[in-house]
């Protein structure tokens, strides 16, 4: 069965060519979508490959899909459906790298560490601090996924409060372990002195953090965004953190890399990182191992594990 595997370009190939090749010696990679046909039945791609409807005409005989990430908006799904293309992703790789880039940002800004490293580095000694804890705040959670169950877990042993909304609630038996209370989305904006979003980016999900769920939110909390940036108005989160001192921390954005001259980098208060929350030496292994297993299924004729569509 012909595989073709699509990679960005500054992906370290020949040491992904070397791990595939061991389990499926007849996989093609390559870094361009630069031609015309391929033959390939199965076709494995990361989030950095838009696959939509003018790549797919180039697979006539494509019919398994394998998004080695857990998101998959790069992917045209309505493309997909129309061809009958089977979709999976890897949805659980990454959830230990996310949960602990998420406590250490939150971390980071309770405990003042970008305002005391400046400080420290322009020659000061600063005696005084409002420094907190993270015991005993109400830490919430949008999306109660495989990365939110596990921030969940991590935060257990914090001694914080955890609050969470999900469309899909979890079974009651699931939230006594986890040690989460379930509210309302609004509720969960009104009571949390820290908010971590983990959602994926749909047509629902599109900015659905605005003006008016900042307006819910305490005075000077923390905000973290490690899902997608088109989750949240840029411009309503500006306007936040100037109003009320909203603390944002954020790894995701609608355009990356992004307009380094937005407002958003001028505003104080903000921690940034490069789009690397879920990305760590053991998760991309991790998303490799995961990935060549799914796709060696399908081959073998078994059911793929992590369906988006059937």
């Amino acid at each position: 069965m012909n595989i073709l595997i699509i990679l960005p370009s500054f992906f370290p190939t020949s040491d992904v060519d070397t791990t595939i090749k061991q389990i499926l010696p007849d996989a093609e990679i390559t870094t361009s979508t630069d031609f015309e046909k391929n033959d390939s039945e199965v076709l494995v791609a990361t989030t950095f490959t838009k696959v939509d409807d003018a790549l797919l005409s180039k697979f006539p005989n494509l019919k398994f899909l394998q998004i080695a990430s857990t998101g998959y908006d790069n992917v045209d799904l309505d493309a997909l459906k129309k061809r009958k293309i089977m979709l999976s992703n890897i949805p659980s790789a990454n959830k230990e790298s996310v949960a602990e880039h998420v406590i250490t940002m939150a971390l980071a800004q309770l405990k003042n560490l970008q305002y005391f490293h400046n400080e420290i580095v322009s020659g000061n000694w600063p005696f005084l601090t409002n420094s907190t804890e993270l015991m005993g705040k109400t830490f919430g959670i949008i999306g109660m996924g495989a990365i939110g169950k596990r921030l969940a877990e991590r935060l257990l042993y914090f001694g914080a409060n955890i609050v969470y909304f999900d469309p899909y609630r979890i079974p009651e038996d699931e939230e006594e372990n986890l040690g989460v209370t379930y509210l309302s989305m609004e509720d969960v904006l009104r009571k949390s002195d820290i908010l971590s979003l983990h959602v994926p980016l749909t047509k629902e999900t599109d900015r659905f953090i605005g003006e008016k769920e900042f307006s819910m939110m305490k005075d000077g909390a923390i905000f973290i965004n490690t899902a997608r940036g088109e989750v949240v108005n840029e411009t309503a989160l500006v306007s936040a953190i100037k109003s009320k001192g909203i603390r944002a921390c954020i790894d995701v954005y609608a355009h990356e890399p992004p307009d380094h001259s937005s407002e958003l980098f001028k505003v104080p208060n903000v921690l940034f990182s490069p789009h690397i929350a879920g990305v760590t030496v053991e998760s991309q292994q991790r998303f490799i191992t995961d990935t060549i297993a799914n796709v060696l299924k399908y081959v073998q004729g078994l059911e793929p594990s992590y369906q988006v569509l059937q």
